[in-house]
């Protein structure tokens, strides 16, 4: 059964059309029909093409479902895939049909690699427990150790059929500590003298010396100074300055790791003039972000960022230096210039991170929860991915279970509906990354169905969207399909009640999809006949049990410039 269906929005005609412009990427959509037959809790099925701009074919298709899937179709196959074969990994599979569709975890997950997880046995585990993202920290290790990490993860996803991403860092050209002498971390106690030298030592480091990369640290600082260590995880108080040396003593304890973030305070406020003056991207960063085009990563983070110039100078640098120029720039949100210039920024980025620890250590503690409120708000206001991150499970760092205030963090992230939850020391040098993913998966489930139990479907102002939860799905598609063609990222900024299911021929895109929250990324071969394809999607997924023949869809097609009502035959 089909039947056409005509949206309306706020100042449009009735008449939906497309563009036929060839530059137009292709979208289809299927979604739960408008109407008292959305209480019925159809699947949601979407198809989108490759956001890059060499994917700019008319003829690209990209499709969503009714199931609550996303999906994303591309004309251009890194690798083929055979006719009638679907490609998804067996944790999601399994979950789907364990589960249903309106069980599954909508919230994604996010790794930071380290010591503790950098085997492939290791980061196997961390796939089979959730992670959707794997992050390598550039602030620590070396290149080389970055590259091994990055060729485990590829063949992960080759060998078992996983979509796991890679975020790429950066270390940012802030203040911060060197690399302790080689040693993992250093506990400092409390009442202890230490020194912060900017002095370049021959030898070993003498103890409790800690070198500092800013030339002008000893010269800043001021005694009566409060020197904060990684956020506020550690900190001293200056004592004494002696030529390049600052002697400071231990007023809060706690763990030292390399390369650590530092800021320092005089009379309750950041002294923040010298960093305000520091490049976004230092010459290092540049490195890292060669490495990372060269290795080709599917996000690079970008610390400290102040203003949107900067993404937009990255964005055409890794254009012009990429093969298929599509890897995404991340904003890591962490610094009173970036709260400044927050839409901005967002507007300008690919997605955006709220570090929490950094910035926690520019503006009063009390503000970081209506910071972060703020920034994933402002994201889905956008459009843009964000990942809520720092000190989620600090405490699983050394024990196995996270503390109730931890559990209770998390949950309030899942409730503001962010896209995607950061390990970093939990997974990167914890005792428990496995158990620490297994937290995060755990809670994200529990509270996005207790969501969907209250029916608590918040109210955000979204452009072009109507009144009633319904219709902010169909007409957010109506309108926005014909101008951007991401209508997967569409649907998932929705938050609906249901999965959505991407499917393309492409498998960076997929891999950038796990990303998003509720985005279920498939790869999959297509034709240029849509009819066929949507047939043979349905054939696919029914084989596998993920939907049945009477589900009710809504199809959204620019190139078939049609709105369609359908049943899954």
């Amino acid at each position: 059964m089909s039947q056409s269906l005509r949206l309306f929005n706020h100042a449009s005609t009735p008449n939906l059309t497309f563009p036929s412009n060839p530059n137009t990427k292709q979208c289809y959509s299927y979604l739960p029909k408008p109407s008292s037959t959305y209480n019925r809790r159809f699947p949601l099925i979407s198809i989108r093409a490759s956001s890059s701009s060499s994917d700019l074919d008319s003829s690209s298709p990209l499709l969503v479902s009714d199931n609550g899937k996303g999906a994303v179709i591309s004309r251009e196959e890194e690798y083929p895939v055979a006719a009638g074969s679907i490609e998804v990994d067996s944790v999601t599979e399994t979950e789907l049909k364990e589960n249903g569709f309106r069980s599954t975890r909508r919230t994604k997950l996010v790794c930071t690699i380290g010591p503790s997880t950098c085997g492939f046995d290791q980061l196997e585990s961390l796939a089979v427990g959730g992670m959707n993202v794997a992050r390598i920290n550039m602030c620590h290790g070396t290149r080389d150790w970055h590259r091994q990490v990055i060729q485990l993860v590829r063949r992960l996803n080759e060998d078992k059929g996983y979509a796991v991403a890679i975020m790429m860092d950066t270390e940012g050209s802030e203040i911060h500590m060197g690399d302790l002498g080689g040693a993992s971390s250093a506990k400092a106690e409390d009442g202890e003298i230490w020194t912060f030298s900017v002095r370049a030592f021959d030898s070993t480091l003498p103890e409790r010396t800690i070198n500092v990369n800013y030339d002008g640290f000893a010269e800043d600082v001021k005694v009566g100074d409060d020197l904060l260590v990684d956020g506020g995880m550690v900190r001293f108080e200056v004592i004494e300055k002696i030529g390049p040396d600052v002697k400071c003593r231990c007023t809060d304890p706690g763990l030292l790791l390399p390369r650590a973030n530092l800021t320092f305070w005089r009379d309750g406020s950041l002294v923040r003039e010298r960093n305000a003056m520091l490049p976004t991207i230092s010459s290092k960063d540049w490195l890292d972000i060669d490495f990372g085009i060269a290795e080709g990563v599917d996000f690079i983070a970008i610390s400290f960022v102040k203003s949107a110039e900067v993404i937009k100078h990255l964005k055409s640098y890794i254009a012009a230096r990429s093969r298929d120029g599509d890897i995404a720039v991340i904003a890591k949100i962490e610094s009173i210039d970036s709260l400044k210039n927050l839409e901005e920024i967002v507007q300008a980025s690919d997605g955006a991170m709220v570090a929490r620890g950094d910035l926690g250590a520019q503006i009063p503690l009390e503000q970081v929860p209506s910071a972060q409120q703020r920034i994933v708000q402002v994201c889905r206001q956008l459009n843009k991915p964000v990942i809520v991150a720092s000190q989620l499970l600090e405490s699983m760092i050394e024990y196995p279970t996270p503390t109730r205030a931890e559990v209770a963090d998390v949950s309030e992230a899942v409730r503001q509906r962010a896209d995607a939850l950061m390990l970093s020391g939990e997974s990167a040098m914890g005792q428990f990354p496995e158990k620490a993913l297994a937290v995060l998966r755990s809670v994200s489930l529990r509270i996005e169905r207790w969501w969907r139990e209250e029916k608590r479907h918040e109210a955000m102002e979204l452009p072009d969207i109507g009144s009633s939860f319904s219709d902010k799905i169909s007409e957010e598609i109506c309108s926005s399909a014909a101008k951007m063609g991401h209508m997967a990222s569409l649907l998932s900024r929705c938050r609906p009640d249901c999965p959505i299911f991407a499917f393309t021929t492409t498998t960076s895109v997929r891999r950038r999809l796990n990303l998003q929250w509720g985005l279920i990324p498939f790869r999959l071969s297509f034709s240029d006949d849509m009819e066929s394809n949507l047939n043979k999607t349905f054939s696919l997924l029914k084989a596998r049990n993920l939907i049945k023949s009477g589900d009710l869809v809504i199809a959204v097609s620019d190139m078939l410039q049609s709105i369609q009502v359908m049943n899954v035959p």
